[in-house]
């Protein structure tokens, strides 16, 4: 029997380590305040009232002193004895190192947060009410003073957090808060058991069905056979775990089985998985699929069938993980799957996601690429890190490797490219830096207990140790010539195999800064819009960004509209480049799908959960089949199961929408396939060049748009009212550049269907707002909620 303990939590204040800052501002007083679990010290104390909100302003800058404190967790719960021989304590998720009481006596301790722990805590109960506490030791103490103990690492940033087995991103990053937490992060309970339990099960799949090993564990030392059974659907098998062995693997066929496929290829079947050893039981879901692996082209085959992997990298979508719950990620999924995403990497600066995180997946059909928690930094190799990364790895493949969405497991994020290109074997003198981890310890985990699940050593890699990461023609790059210091252009240069990190910043939604930054007025440089933007020389880089492509803003509203428009333009140019080089190229992933707090950042979702216009110009750009100019010529990008035939039109157009001349040719895209025509038609920077296939289109200017002659915008339009909010009609007179409505600026509640809608003469498009609150029509219609490249001035 499990019983959760989950209620009458208390927290303290225990004392703290050496350091100080002037930011720093501790309560006057920390005395015992009731606690959540599952949750975090920072959303504890933020409900007593005890702290501001990390997300507002600069109030981060205060926080600082949290994770140099040591913390306890108290509780009290009744406990009668049931007769059972063992009762264990049963931790899904201890942030970080500490130790646990029960009754005054110490039953065990942790230093990671990345595992799960079990402590016999039976001799230490008593009839009646019991105490337990967990007292946790601030990070910073811990991880100093391993960085003391074994000598430092070069890393991104000057934070320990490769000398503590918890969520890097804790410590900050260029997109994230630093907000190093403690506390009981899952669920925490009791578990009474007699005989023998289930220890683990480790589903590993196939086409035809799934062999199942059982591992078992007896509450006494007496060696006796257990009874194991496994059913699969209606299918069942059983078998007997031998007296003296603790695992049995047991081989379940499927009579006409029915495969889970990705996104796009086909259904998501699920079968129910059922497991009894002795009087324990335990039920999940599988997946009948095979999945490979071709490293040279990295290209993922799942069932036999290639697969162009449209993705997003993912982050921990809230520094105190514990607040998303299935709610959050079914909304953020949604998300994904609404822009066109067949896949989710899980970035290694964060965490393994809950179990919550892989069932969606496996739902929605989205492949699942897991790094293990290893990111930017040289990490050490000497004790306690290779036990502690052995446990965490053992515990989190066999928890995970039971999902058919989860088709790779990576070694690492950028850490080898660190040892190649960041200058790394000089500052290391000799010293470890994670090598033994991705190319022995976690592929030798991977064959033993996942063989069926690709194994690679880390992102960029291309494929050999010393083979250079930043090679195209092999395994995966990660693009950060862009943003960094070129043009988005440039990512024409690139002909890569598979990009696993490409990304361009934004601002986020209106909404989302204005409800975090109190700055009056707001302005690109304003102090709270500034602390919310954590990339070195961000600003600056939006700036240089626009290169010739856009106006210079002169004002908050253009600076928020152009930089959000710029960051939208430089991803579509992207993906559709790498899109149409398929399959040579067979994969994007782009950095990154959400953010875990309101920043300017690369994602694609903010931190209010709002789509910036980004995501709209993705959700274009990964759609299934896609038409886009490409080179100096067109391509018809068909990602489904069908041939794609249609004529292909080109106009030359006038910007006023006169016909100049015209192109027509019959055109085939194979499934799965592209198709690639010659373009005979140019024209002049006052023209405009429109492609038509099957009812889609793409455009192409002959110049930047600041070179364009483009008349001023006119345009007819009106608000009609329906349930739930607004549709805004509007009728293009003139060419209308990139139209976009920002609903947000008028109610945080507000949201639009769609954004950067080119509108040629005559054209129309109609808006759908929907609004907690009636929005005035005026204002929907009016700068700055109204937008567009070639607009009049507001002022005019």
């Amino acid at each position: 029997m499990y019983r959760t303990l989950h209620e009458g939590w208390t927290m303290s204040a225990t004392g703290t380590t050496s350091g100080d800052h002037p930011r720093w501002v501790r309560p006057p007083r920390l005395d015992v305040i009731p606690a959540t679990v599952p949750g975090s010290v920072h959303t504890d104390l933020l409900a007593a009232g005890l702290i501001p909100d990390p997300y507002v302003d600069d109030h981060e800058l205060e926080l600082g002193w949290i994770g140099r404190t040591h913390w306890q967790y108290t509780t009290r719960f009744d406990w009668q004895d049931d007769g059972s021989e063992r009762v264990d304590l049963v931790c899904d998720g201890l942030d970080t190192v500490a130790v646990v009481e029960v009754n005054g006596h110490r039953v065990g301790s942790t230093a990671n947060m990345h595992r799960r722990y079990r402590f016999d805590v039976r001799e230490h109960l008593r009839a009646g009410v019991n105490e337990l506490a967990i007292a946790f030791v601030a990070p910073y103490e811990y991880a100093e003073e391993q960085v003391r103990r074994l000598g430092d690492r070069p890393g991104p940033y000057d934070e320990p957090y490769p000398f503590i087995r918890k969520m890097a991103c804790n410590f900050g990053w260029d997109w994230g808060p630093t907000l190093v937490t403690a506390g009981i992060w899952r669920p925490i309970g009791l578990h009474s058991w007699s005989g023998a339990r289930i220890a683990e099960v480790r589903p590993s799949s196939r086409p035809d069905g799934v062999d199942v090993t059982v591992v078992v564990e007896r509450a006494s030392p007496a060696a006796v056979p257990v009874e194991v059974s496994v059913t699969v659907g209606d299918v069942c098998v059983e078998g007997k775990a031998a007296a003296e062995r603790d695992e049995i693997t047991l081989r379940v066929d499927v009579p006409e089985p029915r495969l889970w496929w990705p996104r796009g290829h086909g259904e998501q079947h699920l079968y129910d998985l059922a497991v009894t050893a002795a009087d324990d039981t335990w039920s999940g879901r599988v997946g009948l699929r095979r999945v490979e692996l071709d490293p040279d082209a990295f290209r993922l085959i799942v069932n036999g069938e290639p697969v162009f992997v449209r993705g997003f990298n993912w982050i921990p979508d809230d520094p105190f993980p514990a607040r998303t719950g299935p709610a959050e990620l079914r909304e953020r999924f949604g998300q994904a799957v609404g822009a066109g995403a067949n896949a989710l990497r899980v970035w290694g600066g964060g965490v393994y996601e809950s179990d919550a995180f892989y069932d969606l997946a496996d739902e929605l059909g989205l492949l699942v690429w897991q790094d293990f928690p290893f990111a930017c930094a040289a990490y050490p190799e000497e004790g306690p890190f290779p036990a502690e990364v052995e446990a965490e790895a053992r515990d989190n493949i066999a928890r995970l490797m039971g999902h058919p969405s989860l088709v790779l497991w990576c070694g690492n994020n950028e850490n080898v490219e660190g040892h190649q290109h960041w200058g790394w074997p000089a500052e290391l003198d000799g010293r470890t830096w994670g090598a033994g981890y991705y190319h022995d310890l976690l592929p030798r985990l991977v064959a033993e207990l996942d063989p069926g699940r690709p194994y690679w050593p880390g992102t960029p890699y291309s494929g050999t140790p010393d083979g250079d990461v930043h090679d195209p023609s092999t395994g995966t790059v990660h693009i950060w010539t862009v943003w960094g210091s070129a043009d988005y252009t440039h990512y024409a240069d690139y002909t890569p195999r598979f990009v696993a990190e490409f990304g361009f910043q934004g601002p986020p939604t209106y909404a989302t800064l204005r409800a975090a930054v109190s700055d009056d007025p707001l302005t690109p440089d304003s102090p709270g819009v500034r602390h919310h933007q954590k990339a070195a020389d961000g600003n600056r880089k939006l700036l240089t960004g626009l290169g010739d492509h856009l106006p210079r803003p002169s004002t908050f509203d253009d600076w928020h509209y152009w930089t959000q428009l710029n960051q939208a333009r430089a991803m579509a140019f992207g993906v559709r480049r790498f899109r149409a080089l398929m399959p040579y190229c067979m994969g994007t992933v782009v950095w990154q799908l959400n953010d875990c707090w309101p920043v300017t950042s690369w994602a694609a979702v903010d931190g209010g959960r709002r789509c910036k216009p980004l995501w709209y110009a993705l959700r274009r750009a990964y759609a299934p089949r896609l038409l886009t100019f490409h080179e100096d010529g067109i391509a018809v990008v068909n990602d489904t199961a069908e041939p794609w035939t249609a004529t292909l039109t080109l106009t030359l157009r006038n910007l006023d929408g006169s016909v100049v001349d015209r192109a027509e040719l019959p055109l085939t895209a194979a499934p799965r396939a592209v198709a690639v025509s010659g373009v005979p038609l140019r024209g002049s920077p006052a023209q405009v060049l429109e492609a038509t296939f099957d009812g889609h289109r793409d455009l192409r200017f002959f110049a930047e748009d600041p070179r364009v002659p483009f008349p001023p915008a006119e345009f007819d339009a009106h608000v009609t009212d329906v349930p739930g909010g607004h549709e805004v009609h509007i009728t293009a007179r003139t060419i209308l550049r990139e139209l976009a409505l920002f609903p947000d600026r008028l109610h945080p509640s507000a949201t639009v269907d769609d954004q950067l809608v080119t509108l040629l003469p005559g054209e129309s498009v109609v808006f759908t707002v929907h609004s907690d609150v009636p929005l005035r029509p005026g204002a929907l219609l009016s700068h700055p909620v109204l937008r567009c490249v070639n607009e009049r001035s507001p002022h005019a």
